[in-house]
């Protein structure tokens, strides 16, 4: 009892000294939200009434409004639903108005574009809000939501039965590191009724096709009798490369249909002949049509079997483990089983980078450190600022190596590891200089990729220099007033190396007055855009997509230690191809 008694006292003291505290505490920050308050609110209306913000949210390809869209502030403090007519309106207590408020005012009135930092708006069916211009007042917002893009459809046998439980996979033609790749986005199951569905989709281009699937009538797959369904590439292509092109806009609800075929299927069987298998073994199959075929492992009897139509396979394995090893063979079923050669696991190689350090510059000052699990370590000579990893080049492939992780304090190698053979780009980034050139033996790895395979690998050397040129400018055709935020980016810059020119791709934000300076330039040719928006999916590294360009932008020459200065248009919304 004595000592639940003095620990009772114990805590009322303490709460006592932390609500006395408290109070001090809540008080200064009330003042301080007033004297904020009073401060930034005195340009737009007396302290006596709350600050308060109104607008509408609308659709942004049929201007509707939106109603029951959630219009809430970045830090979720305030929050409220339109209205039928797309309206809505948030009150800022006094004691806030300081606080949120400060980012919301500015000279004259309000920030004229919804999707700012500070209020946002949210609703199923759309995709992420966009900036838009101000209502017909300094206090209304005008929130436009991307309405999301519907691919659906069925599939069905010979036109009329439904082909259930198949799954249909979505492709989305997106830019990776510059350069144009089909990716896989989603996939669905058919229904009971051989419906599918793909739904919050952004604007762009797709592709569709089915999986493979086994015929499931007990009947037909009597013994020595297995049948299935191929992948089947819409609207009926042959292959995957010619398969139509599926182009959404935003809000667009396209139908489809894919039409399946029943085929005999006919067992495979691949011995593997090495490899430590205890962690398992991921088999892909492709066919000269494309992707949508599979096979399993079978740990017992140490072989990659399943059943596959007729036609020609390329049959990869990858262990898994620390150490990758990786096989493949070609397999042919023409009408009976078949069993393949034995496939022989190959261990990923390594591939030494023999960097060369020219700079005139020492007093850099930069550091990296690494974790080992036990302690942490500066990361000494090139390995504190240079970045090294492969990536495959091939859609159908999800290949990639990065470095070794150091050993120690004392290890600057430069080595890739576990790098299986295949088709590559390297990809180089420096904090310090510029990446001057990168070669394995006479193939310019700046522009060509990498052939890795099997057997020793030659180092690629690697020269860094830091006699980087200087580009500064302006970006012209700025509008004052225009649905920029003071306090944002008013446009975005693009350095882009002409074909066959040693410069490197190079992008940065322009605030202010719309003036930009881009201090560390490889020496080269360049076409320097200006854009309204960020372009996340430019394919700089595509000269066939970028001649969209040739009569745009600026064009520039830069020399190694040069400086130059130039002025760039800027490339409207109705001429941006992201719009």
């Amino acid at each position: 009892m004595f000592v639940r008694g003095a620990a009772r006292a114990a805590t009322f003291i303490q709460r006592r000294k932390f609500g006395f505290l408290h109070a001090i505490r809540i008080s200064l920050i009330m003042l301080c939200g007033l004297i904020a308050s009073d401060s930034v609110a005195q340009t737009v209306q007396s302290d006596s009434q709350p600050a308060k913000i109104s607008g509408t949210v609308i659709n942004s390809v049929t201007r509707a409004p939106i109603g029951r869209a959630l219009v809430f502030t970045s830090d979720n403090r305030l929050a409220v639903l339109t209205d039928s007519e797309g309206h809505f309106e948030l009150t800022l207590p006094k004691e806030n108005a300081g606080i949120s408020g400060v980012t919301v005012f500015r000279s004259g009135g309000y920030e004229n574009s919804g999707c700012s930092s500070w209020l946002q708006a949210r609703k199923p069916g759309y995709l992420d809000c966009i900036p838009s211009q101000p209502g017909t007042s300094n206090s209304d917002l005008t929130i436009a939501l991307v309405p999301e893009a519907l691919i659906h459809g069925r599939v069905s046998v010979g036109n009329s039965e439904p082909l259930s439980a198949t799954d249909v996979q979505l492709f989305y033609r997106d830019v990776v590191d510059g350069l144009p790749r089909w990716i896989p986005r989603h996939d669905a199951r058919t229904t009971s009724t051989g419906e599918f569905r793909f739904a919050e989709l952004p604007a762009g281009d797709y592709k569709l096709l089915t999986r493979e699937r086994a015929d499931d009538d007990p009947v037909a797959n009597a013994p020595g009798h297995v049948f299935g369904y191929p992948p089947v590439f819409y609207p009926g292509a042959a292959d995957f490369t010619s398969a139509e092109t599926i182009h959404v806009s935003a809000g667009d609800s396209v139908e489809t249909g894919l039409v399946a075929v029943r085929q005999p299927y006919y067992r495979v069987n691949i011995p593997i002949s090495n490899g430590d298998l205890s962690a398992g073994l991921n088999v892909t199959v492709r066919s000269q049509a494309g992707p949508g075929y599979s096979l399993g492992y079978n740990p017992s009897m140490k072989r990659i079997e399943g059943f596959l139509p007729n036609g020609n396979f390329v049959v990869e394995a990858t262990s898994f483990g620390p150490s990758l090893a990786s096989g493949v063979v070609n397999l042919k079923v023409d009408g009976a089983a078949a069993e393949g050669p034995p496939m022989t696991l190959v261990p990923g190689g390594s591939i030494a980078l023999d960097v060369k350090e020219h700079f005139t510059d020492a007093t850099w000052s930069g550091a990296n450190y690494w974790n080992n699990g036990k302690r942490t370590f500066t990361m000494r000579g090139a390995r504190a600022y240079l970045q090294a990893q492969l990536e495959s080049v091939d859609d159908s492939e999800s290949r990639s190596a990065g470095l070794r992780p150091p050993t120690g304090p004392n290890d600057e190698s430069f080595v890739l590891e576990n790098v299986l053979p295949g088709r590559y780009w390297l990809r180089l980034n420096t904090a310090r200089g510029y990446v001057a050139s990168a070669r394995m033996g006479d193939v310019d790895l700046l522009r060509q990729p990498l052939v890795v395979t099997p057997g020793p690998l030659a180092p690629v050397e690697v020269e860094l220099r830091d006699d980087a040129a200087e580009i500064e400018g302006t970006v012209t055709g700025i509008e004052p007033g225009s649905a920029f935020s003071s306090s944002g980016p008013r446009a975005w810059i693009y350095c882009i190396p002409l074909p066959d020119s040693p410069g490197q791709f190079n992008e940065s934000a322009v605030s202010g007055d719309g003036q930009f300076t881009n201090p560390m330039m490889a020496p080269g040719a360049y076409r320097i855009l200006a854009f309204v928006h960020p372009q996340n999916h430019l394919p700089y590294r595509d000269p066939e997509a970028m001649k969209i360009y040739e009569n745009k932008g600026a064009l520039v020459h830069l020399s190694a230690g040069q400086k130059l200065s130039a002025q760039v248009p800027l490339i409207t919304e109705s001429d941006s191809p992201e719009k």
